[in-house]
């Protein structure tokens, strides 16, 4: 059985008490200060990621105009 199919069965059985459990195991591991530098370090990855996206959407929806008229001069050159 491959793990990945099992890594959800497993979160989505867990209910509230076990959420919290969760939560404070965390919480005493990192501790109060590693926490909001640990998400804040997520929330710019999230936000690159997204700056990424668009930029490829950008990139993909560009026209090729540039790319045509440089094509035709090739050509009336020769």
């Amino acid at each position: 059985m491959n793990l990945l199919t099992i890594i959800p069965l497993f979160l989505g059985n867990l209910r509230g008490w076990e959420w919290i459990i969760i939560l404070i195991v965390i919480l005493l591991l990192f501790g109060g200060k590693k926490i909001p530098e640990l998400m804040r370090g997520v929330g710019k990855g999230v936000h690159s990621f997204k700056q990424g996206m668009e930029e490829a959407k950008r990139e993909i929806n560009k026209p090729l105009d540039s790319d045509s008229t440089t094509d035709s001069e090739d050509k009336t050159k020769q």
